[in-house]
């Protein structure tokens, strides 16, 4: 027995999970757009200093005259951030410029072709401030960082239900001040702010429609969480493409989430942890409530706080038992299984971030990029799930990390000009990320026991969200040299995909309960469980007045595992 008996008496996957669901997952839409938002509010057009005689046009002065103020590159383009100091006095000697060039004392003129605004043109920051913009990223991205750590505890202590009202809130409140707000620090804190929320969002979201759904319909309602995320980027390219002016654009992704915190009270919390911190009353009710939408109101009738406990006495009892984050390194089947893991989500987050905050580099249409990358996430994701089912994980998560190091490697030292091929390989490197994603998300929870798996799928996240502060920093080598980004994505992708290989498969295998297990399966000693299914009738459980049980005999407690916990991940 088990909370999903008790979901499944209620309706199951009936018309209540399709609500509840589809009212979760419309705000990840916009939560895809805020992590890859910065493409589009702080791109950086093309630019040149700005001449008081040429461009107030106070000496007769026109763009013919550019070359006598500004020097040009080698494609007959003006430099970005240099110009003559006395162009007027010695424009030429001898066809040759006796000018020497100063910095851009008096500003800058920037191209307004593709956008009317960003942070970049309103802040000035190109040339010496240029690394500003890849800091702004960065910080965000710790904000995210922060709310993982924080706010996943949060959740178990005051409830899915609460944080997700509170970030909702927070997200629209702190998103329409970095829209307004006049200075580039307050829109990095506030941009900060914003990320703090958007992990209080994507983890309750999670929690919430797990802990509402049988078994059966986890695999779906989990591609359709990672669906809209994905859908998000691709609505993230429309937008932008419609509102070229960053700070309605920022305002626009922002400002539903006023209507998704009024909306977000209606959202009823999860009857699994309401039972599991003592408040059965309240979870009967809201169980009974979900009897009546999904048509079963005469077995929500029959509950009672009595059968609720029953059901969950097994796992009431595994969370008495103390567990901590040093279990995770303590013996060496958990270490093994657990820096494999940290590996194998840094590498992914740092090259899917690396890649999507990179669109501007490829010199191609913004606007189109972002949608492929957008749009390459949803074939990629499928493909994962058939090669996880048919081939199984560990090769799968190998294969797509050392498919996508290859692709990202070899992008590293093609040549610039070659545009479409460096775009090619580009979208295929992100499309195997996303894969590798997909794959981690399932292959991680398999492979932690029940009785630290929340912990374990904590510690893993943090250093996918540690990789997405990184993969901005890793950019600014792109001054350095052009090839170092991409490369350096490859070989840590090809490296994880390594650490990959000395997992232990999973596929068609029971969950591990406990540490123990998982050490015997690391020694190759597959234990055979012979699990006995007990199917007690809710009414008979009610007529024999069935009481929790403070102890069970030792073979009724060998028979009986304590149902998994729901996961509580992060998107990508």
């Amino acid at each position: 027995m088990g909370f999903n008996d008790l979901l499944l008496s209620v309706g199951g996957l009936g018309r209540f999970q399709i609500i509840h669901t589809t009212m979760l997952l419309i705000p990840m839409l916009f939560m895809g757009c805020h992590n890859f938002l910065q493409n589009f509010s702080a791109a950086v057009p093309a630019h040149r200093c700005w001449v008081p005689s040429l461009d107030n046009n106070t000496m007769g002065y026109d763009q013919d005259h550019l070359p006598a103020f500004i020097p040009m590159d080698e494609s007959e383009k003006p430099l970005s951030c240099l110009r003559y100091r006395k162009a007027l006095h010695s424009m030429w000697t001898n066809g040759t410029s006796t000018n020497h060039t100063e910095p851009c004392e008096d500003g800058w003129v920037y191209d307004k072709s593709d956008f009317s605004s960003t942070i970049v043109t309103e802040w000035d920051l190109v040339c010496k401030l240029r690394k500003m913009r890849q800091i702004a990223q960065s910080i965000y991205m710790a904000g995210v960082l922060v709310g993982a750590v924080l706010l996943g505890g949060l959740s178990d202590r005051l409830g899915r239900r609460a944080l997700l009202i509170g970030s909702n809130l927070v997200m629209a409140v702190c998103g329409t001040c970095a829209a307004f707000l006049p200075n580039f620090i307050t829109y990095c804190t506030f941009r900060c702010l914003c990320g703090i929320a958007f992990s209080g969002i994507t983890l309750n979201t999670n929690s919430l429609i797990l802990e509402w759904t049988p078994p059966k319909g986890r695999t779906i309602m989990g591609t359709l969480f990672a669906a809209g995320f994905t859908c998000g980027q691709i609505l993230l390219a429309a937008l932008a493409y419609g509102i070229r002016e960053w700070r309605w654009l920022q305002f626009a992704v922002s400002a539903p989430f006023y209507f998704f915190f009024l909306y977000s009270w209606l959202v009823p919390e999860s009857a699994r942890w309401l039972i599991l911190k003592g408040r059965s009353h309240e979870a009967l009710k809201a169980l009974q409530r979900v009897a009546i939408i999904n048509g079963k109101r005469e077995e929500g009738q029959k509950l009672s706080e009595m059968i609720l406990i029953s059901h969950m006495q097994s796992e009431l009892n595994q969370v008495k038992r103390p567990h901590s984050l040093f279990d995770l390194f303590r013996t060496p089947g958990m270490r093994k299984v657990t820096i494999c893991l940290m590996m194998v989500w840094f590498s992914s987050g740092v090259a899917f971030y690396g890649l999507g905050m990179d669109l501007q580099n490829f010199g191609i249409s913004i606007f189109l990029l972002q949608f492929t990358f957008g749009a390459i996430d949803m074939p990629a994701k499928v493909v994962a799930a058939l090669l996880m089912t048919y081939m199984g994980r560990r090769v799968t998560q190998a294969t797509v990390l050392i498919l996508s190091g290859v692709a990202l490697l070899t992008n590293a030292f093609i040549p610039q000009g070659m545009k479409i091929l460096r775009m090619v390989l580009a979208v295929f490197g992100k499309g195997c990320m996303a894969a590798s994603f997909a794959c981690a998300y399932l292959f991680s929870g398999e492979l932690f026991p029940t009785v630290i798996r929340q912990t374990g799928m904590g510690v893993v996240a943090m250093m996918a969200r540690v990789g997405s502060v990184v993969a901005p920093l890793v950019l600014l080598l792109w001054e350095i040299s052009p090839i170092l980004p991409s490369a350096i994505y490859g070989i840590a992708a090809i490296i994880a995909g390594g650490a990959a290989t000395f997992l232990m498969e999973t596929n068609n295998q029971q969950l591990p309960e406990s540490v123990e297990e998982v050490e015997a399966r690391s020694q190759g000693k597959h234990t055979l469980k012979k699990v006995l299914k007990e199917e007690v009738p809710l009414n008979q459980c009610e007529s024999q007045n069935m009481a929790p049980k403070e102890e069970m005999p030792l073979n009724q407690s060998q028979s009986h595992s304590a149902p998994p916990k729901p996961l509580m991940v992060d998107t990508v």
